[in-house]
């Protein structure tokens, strides 16, 4: 690593050293509620609430017995730029506070007027030698301004207050503050690398005191993750503490002692909470870099870790590891504060769930389990120097279901394995139940005692590749029926109280003192639950399915709002509010439509019965996939004679699903044929490995042509907003000439065949309808350009985001025509994704 990564002075102490003595004589005469409450939950200062993070709001006027009168009383303008957040709303001095797209907007809590937005891709040209326009200048929004590609976008899940100050942590690892009343930013501070791709400060910071503390993320990238804290007034740095210890640091033992600890790993994805009393801040670490075990032996602290930091030095008092040894890409959940009472003593508690849904509970203070873990015993795999133990609370249960509920529901040819069962480049077959409760953030109910969490009751392909820095993607595994959880499990108990099948949505929960808990729903409602028994009380529809924010609560002129980010806007709720619903988007019709296969079609009649993959993670690394059909999903004319080559290793047989038809058996570089003489849907496989699955599509003889020009053959269609274009909106030549520049610049996080990697999502099938329909094609170019590549946003000609915008268009298999795609905003904004 670099003179910064391990050279740098921790912090100066003279300076430092009279904020911490001031900040504990604060401390000091406040009690766990008065330091944490934000006058009396009035207002929202931070995303999680206040520095515990329970997202729990004290105001009862809306609860159990009122929320039937509950209704909407503003929704804001639609965010810039196709913008869309899942952001948390902040809410002080009488401002609301937002992250969407490439902008920080500072609303009016009562109506929902934008009173500014600051644009952090847009500084004025510089007045004096910076040649990057970042420092020496002055960060005005939207006055004056000149776009300087390659500049952070705001993280998505929101901001911190303090200080008359707006803090906000960007996508090239910059944290900037932007005063409250004007919208202009005052400092911004790097606490990663300059000039490296991939890091971003991506948790929302927390303050208290004159310190902001910051995480950093993406240390897949050859970048440590790391926590930073920075004086509010200047953004100096005072510390910083990394996630993977270097020679002479705690934890540096758990590593090999050679130079792989240098290859990054421990990304801090989300906020912190702190404790004043104790003098402590709490943030968590992501998973372990490379992901091939066999190069860093040992629990590799403090990757999949929480730890307990001194906000004095910088220094590690205690951690906690709920993963040894990750080799599954388990990012740490972020922690909540709460009381507890243990043996009729109050303790100062933590609690972090595990992505497979365990709750542990720790003393704050020490780090010590409230309730007592085990090391049990789990799969191994040598070759990958698995952890021979993973820790289990006693007595607590999972959220989700144990992997033997899944025993009956695994297609065809796979095998199933639990959460701990290595992937393996031998056994290439395995179907695992997955770590899918580690992205929504939870919330905890003081009234109830309960925790509340989210997550994807799922199965994931347990695979990798024999190149170990390798991260990317597999092939697709059809007809997986995953579905979303949300729970309750008792903190007395560490037992779930219930559970309920939902709507997925990757957002989190608050709780209410009024018996309430808000949660928005993935297909556009926003939802209040009865905390204690989970059953739905009210519900009111956004018009926005897919992405959304958790939400806050706040009172003004003593009226009590429920706020949430939903997609494109922000809505705020009161009693007796009259604002109208929004129209109930059109989910996308289930992938079991199509036996399960989602994903793109090629008009193609030659398949190959293996897949190249890429990534671009520290230079461009690929993966063979013998098991990966490509393309996975064919469409030709009735009548077609199909072509399958063998660029494999070993013998292929593509044989009918329900055994039909078969090529017969390939030896390497040999080919099969098949003939189709009816239209229909023909699913196959390959016989010497049963798990690997392709789809052909049978047209008649005019119907592909149809299809290509009108979009028949898809789930949904485009409305032309010009009739000239004849048949379509964008050409063939547009959309492969836009394959070739995502490969190049989007591949990486969403994967070469469009399939998502968290937290990237899909672009493809179902999750991008779900996404897109109803919007227009103008809000998913404008979404495009101004916030991808994450690295560096609008660094990409206008001609290469439309290519783009059209490649996705026809993965998505919407129509094709004579003319190119353009920037006409009457062309873009006059076509409408819409879903039949």
């Amino acid at each position: 690593m670099n003179g910064y990564h391990r050279g740098a002075i921790l912090f100066a102490g003279l300076v430092v050293l009279p904020v911490f003595l001031a900040m504990r004589s604060q401390s000091q005469s406040q009690s766990q509620s008065g330091q944490t409450r934000a006058l009396s939950g009035k207002e929202w200062p931070l995303v999680g609430g206040d520095l515990t993070g329970e997202r729990y709001s004290t105001l009862t006027q809306i609860n159990l017995q009122t929320v039937q009168k509950l209704g909407s009383a503003w929704e804001s303008k639609r965010f810039e730029d196709g913008g869309t957040s899942i952001a948390t709303p902040v809410i002080k001095d009488g401002l609301m506070f937002v992250t969407a797209g490439t902008h920080v907007y500072a609303l009016n809590p009562k109506t929902g007027e934008v009173i500014w937005n600051y644009r952090t891709d847009m500084h004025p040209a510089p007045t004096c030698c910076n040649a990057e326009g970042r420092e020496g200048t002055s960060g005005t929004a939207l006055v004056g301004t000149n776009i300087i590609s390659g500049l952070g976008l705001p993280n998505r899940q929101g901001v911190a207050f303090g200080e008359g100050k707006i803090f906000v942590g960007l996508t090239d690892g910059h944290i900037i503050a932007i005063d409250e009343k004007t919208g202009q930013r005052e400092w911004s501070q790097q606490i990663g690398e300059d000039r490296r791709p991939g890091q971003t400060a991506s948790p929302a910071p927390i303050y208290w005191n004159g310190m902001v503390f910051g995480g950093l993320a993406s240390g897949d990238w050859h970048i440590s993750g790391r926590v930073t804290a920075l004086d509010a007034k200047t953004g100096r740095e005072l510390w910083h503490f990394f996630m993977v210890p270097g020679p002479g640091e705690v934890g540096h033992d758990t590593w090999p002692q050679d130079d792989v600890w240098k290859g990054g790993g421990g990304g801090v994805w989300f906020s912190g909470t702190m404790d004043p009393d104790l003098g402590l801040v709490y943030f968590t670490g992501g998973n372990a870099v490379p992901r091939g075990g066999e190069l860093r032996p040992g629990n590799n602290l403090f990757t999949s870790s929480v730890v307990a930091i001194d906000v004095k030095t910088g220094k590690v008092r205690w951690y906690f590891q709920p993963v040894h040894h990750d080799i599954w890409g388990v990012d740490a959940h972020s922690t909540v504060l709460y009381d507890a009472e243990v043996g009729g003593r109050p303790r100062k508690a933590l609690g972090i769930i595990r992505g497979d849904g365990y709750l542990f509970l720790l003393d704050r203070e020490t780090g010590k389990p409230i309730f007592p873990v085990e090391e049990r015993p789990v799969p191994q795999n040598a070759f990958d120097k698995t952890s021979p133990t993973q820790p289990f609370p006693v007595g607590g249960e999972s959220m989700l279901p144990d992997c033997s509920a899944w025993k009956d529901k695994i297609p065809a040819g796979f095998v199933l394995g639990c959460q701990f069962t290595p992937a393996s480049s031998d056994k290439p077959n395995i179907l695992a139940t997955g770590f899918g409760v580690h992205i929504a953030p939870m919330s905890y109910s003081p009234q109830t005692g309960y925790f509340y969490a989210q997550g994807n009751a799922s199965l994931s392909w347990r695979r990798r590749a024999e190149d170990p820095y390798y991260d990317g993607g597999f092939g697709p595994v059809p007809g997986l029926k995953n579905h979303a959880v949300l729970a309750a499990i008792d903190s007395r108990t560490d037992k779930v109280a219930w559970t309920k099948d939902v709507t997925y949505a990757e957002n989190g929960s608050l709780t209410t003192a009024g018996g309430l808990l808000f949660r928005l729903v993935g297909d556009g409602n926003l939802a209040a639950y009865n905390a204690k028994t989970g059953d739905v009380v009210w519900q009111f529809q956004t018009g926005n399915a897919g992405e959304g924010g958790p939400p806050s609560s706040y009172e003004i002129d003593g009226e009590q709002y429920v706020a949430a980010v939903a997609g494109y806007s922000v809505w705020a709720f009161k009693l007796g509010g009259t604002a109208q619903p929004g129209t109930a988007p059109k989910l996308p019709s289930s992938s079991a439509d199509n036996g399960g296969y989602n994903g793109p079609i090629q008009d193609i009649d030659h398949i190959e019965t293996g897949s190249l993959f890429r990534e671009i993670r520290g230079g461009q690394r690929y993966f063979a996939d013998e098991y990966a059909f490509n393309p996975y999903r064919a469409r030709v004319k009735v009548g077609t004679r199909v072509m399958w080559t063998n660029n494999g290793q070993t013998v292929h047989a593509i044989v009918a699903v329900d055994g039909s038809w078969t090529t017969g058996p390939m030896n390497p570089t040999e080919r099969g044929y098949m003939t189709f003489d009816k239209p229909g849907t023909y699913n196959y496989t390959c016989k010497e490995h049963p798990w690997s699955y392709g789809q052909v599509i049978v047209v008649a003889d005019d119907a592909q042509d149809k299809a290509r020009t009108e979009g028949q053959a898809s789930r949904g269609d485009i409305q032309k907003a010009n009739d000239a274009q004849s048949g379509g909106f964008y050409t063939i030549d547009q959309a492969t000439r836009g394959r070739n520049v995502y490969s190049q610049n989007c591949g990486t996080c969403h994967g070469d065949n469009l399939g998502g990697q968290d937290p990237a999502p899909a672009l493809v099938g179902d999750a991008f309808m779900t996404l897109w329909a109803g919007h227009s094609v103008g809000d998913l170019f404008d979404r495009t350009r101004t916030t991808m590549p994450q690295a560096s946003p609008g660094s990409l000609s206008p001609q290469a985001y439309l290519d783009v915008v059209a490649y996705l268009l026809r993965s998505n298999d919407f129509p094709s025509g004579k003319q190119e795609l353009n920037d006409s905003p009457a062309v873009l904004k006059g076509m409408t994704i819409s879903q039949k």
